[in-house]
């Protein structure tokens, strides 16, 4: 991949800067906004246990499906095309959920409005890499960063907008952002020379998930995204429990920790490209995601109701991998083709081990009648990123290992 010399960021690709800021802060509402006002919603509407479970998994189940599938339909619509086409189907998922009069209609609007997200999370890498080829780490910075807003915004403005209005107005309103992310993408299809790439259009070619499986580099990269995605959906699921059992804190206390460890991917999401794409500092950003997450798993089993704060800190600070395997799905590409691969390999691998996660974790939970195991069990989670992050730290693109070399 040639270097090319930066210009200004807004210089001929504003419209593209836009779309991709709102399309990231899409990428986590429709997860973030139900959980809080599920107690609402079920006044009205019969959600048994098994459904509230499904409705929990179905995010990391359609994100994988749709990052096997994000690449084929790039490939035969083209990156803007296919965006365009999972924001309208968002849009109409997240309109349905506020619609919804049925567990059925939840579910069946929740599926469409994830699957468009899933695809939206493979399709953005490239996109950065095509409009911004000279400001990866920067704008990578930008579209975490609206990510990291966007998922704790809905939460907040939840409850305070479903007591007010109905929890179909909660649901339904982001759907109004969806519809708004459409229009710059809209602008570049219907104008396509208004704003192009600093190179010609590359649509993505030959180089999909059998050609992924093959590449070292991708299974590292894999291995990276999997231990964060792993460690952070089993956090949210389990650790204001895991704290009240073996801290002793209160539900408030657990909460307002809970909100601790979400909090701390907002620095790492305003470091961690630009150090990764200005400094190459790879194997330091993996060993401190590393050496955070064994500490702070060490505090929790040895010293629980010492420095508990501290503890949760360094667990949050451990998916600051996230942004990283987002950056290096462009820095180990040569090709919009190969981040397109990439991209849509890592996510679906990554999330369909992730899934798993809240699971196994409430089982050996329940089988083992404590939290020592479980730790334990996320404590060597960690330990395979120690060694893909060696791999993913050698300057190489993965179209190289698809070639053998």
């Amino acid at each position: 991949m040639t270097r090319l010399p930066p210009r200004p960021l807004w210089a001929g690709r504003t419209l593209a800067l836009v779309g991709i800021v709102l399309v990231a802060f899409n990428l986590r509402t429709a997860v973030a906004s139900l959980s809080p006002i599920l107690g609402l919603l079920q006044e009205e509407v019969a959600l048994g246990p098994v459904v509230v479970g499904l409705l929990g998994m179905l995010p990391l189940l359609c994100y994988a499906v749709c990052g096997i599938a994000t690449p084929r339909l790039a490939k035969r619509l083209g990156l803007e095309r296919t965006l365009v086409g999972a924001l309208a189907v968002l849009t109409v998922g997240l309109a349905g959920r506020g619609l919804a009069n049925s567990a059925l209609a939840l579910v069946a609007a929740s599926a469409l409005a994830f699957a468009a997200i899933g695809v939206g999370n493979v399709l953005l890498p490239p996109l950065v890499k095509r409009y911004f080829p000279d400001r990866i780490g920067l704008v990578t910075t930008v579209y975490v960063s609206a990510m990291s807003v966007s998922t704790f915004i809905p939460p907040l403005i939840a409850v305070p907008v479903a007591e007010a209005a109905g929890w179909r107005v909660s649901l339904g309103e982001w759907a109004i952002v969806a519809a708004a992310s459409l229009v710059p993408w809209i602008a570049l299809l219907v104008h396509p020379k208004r704003e192009s790439p600093e190179t010609a259009p590359e649509e993505p070619g030959a180089g999909g998930f059998a050609q992924m499986v093959r590449s070292p580099l991708a299974w590292a990269l894999t291995v990276v995204f999997t231990v964060s995605s792993f460690n952070a959906y089993v956090a949210f699921a389990w650790l204001p429990q895991l704290l009240h059992d073996v801290a002793g804190a209160t539900p408030a206390e657990a909460g307002a920790l809970l909100s601790l460890y979400a909090a701390m991917g907002l620095p790492a999401a305003l470091a961690v490209p630009i150090i990764a794409a200005r400094y190459g500092r790879i194997r330091l950003l993996v060993g401190v995601s590393v050496a955070s997450f064994i500490i702070g798993y060490l505090g929790l089993l040895l010293a629980p109701q010492s420095a508990t704060w501290l503890w949760v800190a360094l667990i949050g600070t451990g998916p600051l991998v996230f942004p990283l395997t987002l950056v290096l799905i462009n820095l180990r590409s040569r090709t919009h083709a190969g981040a397109v691969a990439l991209s849509g390999f890592v996510q679906s691998v990554g999330y369909l081990v992730a899934a798993t996660g809240p699971l196994v974790v409430g089982l050996l939970h329940q089988v083992s009648g404590g939290w020592t195991a479980p730790l334990v069990l996320m404590l060597v989670s960690v330990l395979p990123a120690a060694v893909a992050g060696v791999v993913v730290a050698r300057p190489h693109f993965v179209e190289d290992d698809r070639r053998g070399r």
